[in-house]
């Protein structure tokens, strides 16, 4: 069996030679696939190739229809939207994340956002943020983090997410859930955003939320640019002198948002949430262990597509 990590920015060595061993060790081969400057070479690695691991490079149809002998691949890390589930599903061929191993690296990113707005982006007088509440809109394994690091540096801590199976989970943490999204926004003065990209949440977060939210507020994303309505946010900031924005994901109009709002706006250089040593050797290293499961044991534990 053949595994291709193909990966346009490289996995840390450690985490490569922790993939090569674990594959080794199951008998099976593996190629890398690094740097690549051209699809085509993306094509042409993975046509005979039985499992993929990518990190944020597309899986396209045309990726698949490459793929002749593929069966699973495997996202090394949380999000999945760079997998085009529908080609992969129609081919019978198993998508996977790697769900909690970056979670720690956003949530660390989160906070350190939120205080380097506080403190006008190390440029002056600030504000702290101890004693402000902090929303946190999804309460999933990143949203979670930030929820308890927050109450650690003494914020109150608010979340809403209809998805969460087991309620016990808030009262566990300390954290108030509310009703609606409307009501996390209105009483947030930092937000942080964690939902996926989806058809009902993409342009949500838009102008009537962030008009709601208490004075001097901010928006942190390390979720997905696709949720912000830019054209929204951009009018309530314009409107209100007092609202903030910082991004893990460069807005469309990234350079709008940076000419108007100087340091009411950050967005970092290029995405950092998983950028630590630490998620990447172990995003790398559970895509490779549940690949190994999947082709011995027929494992599908963290699969995120249907047949």
């Amino acid at each position: 069996m053949k595994v291709l990590v193909a990966t346009e920015k490289p996995f840390a060595k450690v985490a490569t030679d922790g993939i090569r061993k674990i594959v080794e060790a199951a008998g099976c081969e593996l190629v890398l696939l690094e740097k690549y400057t051209a699809l085509e070479e993306f094509y042409a690695a993975v046509a005979s190739a039985d499992a993929l691991i990518v990190r944020s490079d597309k899986v396209t149809q045309a990726v698949v229809d490459a793929a002749k002998n593929l069966k699973i691949v495997v996202r090394a890390g949380a999000g999945f939207d760079n997998l085009d589930l529908n080609a992969l599903s129609a081919r019978g061929i198993v998508a996977m994340n790697t769900p909690g191993q970056n979670s720690n690296a956003v949530a660390e990113l989160a906070i350190g956002m939120m205080i380097f707005m506080a403190r006008a982006q190390f440029g002056g007088a600030g504000t702290e943020i101890a004693g402000k509440t902090l929303g946190i809109h999804a309460y999933g394994n990143v949203g979670r983090l930030v929820g308890l690091a927050g109450k650690a540096l003494g914020m109150k801590v608010i979340a809403f997410d209809p998805f969460v199976a087991d309620k016990a989970i808030f009262a566990n943490d300390h954290v108030e859930e509310v009703a609606s999204v409307e009501e996390l926004y209105a009483k947030s003065e930092y937000l942080s955003l964690h939902i996926p990209a989806t058809a009902q949440t993409k342009g949500s977060i838009g102008y009537a939320l962030a008009m709601s939210m208490p004075k001097g507020a901010t928006i942190v994303n390390t979720a997905r640019k696709e949720v912000i309505d830019e054209v929204g946010l951009i009018k309530a900031m314009e409107e209100r002198a007092d609202l903030k924005y910082a991004t893990d994901i460069a807005p469309e109009a990234a350079a709008e948002f940076a000419e108007k709002f100087g340091k009411r706006y950050f967005g970092t250089p290029k995405k950092m949430g998983a950028e630590t040593a630490e998620a990447n050797i172990n995003a790398g290293l559970a895509a490779a262990n549940q690949i190994m499961l999947f082709l011995k044991e027929g494992i599908t534990k963290f699969q995120v597509n249907k047949f």
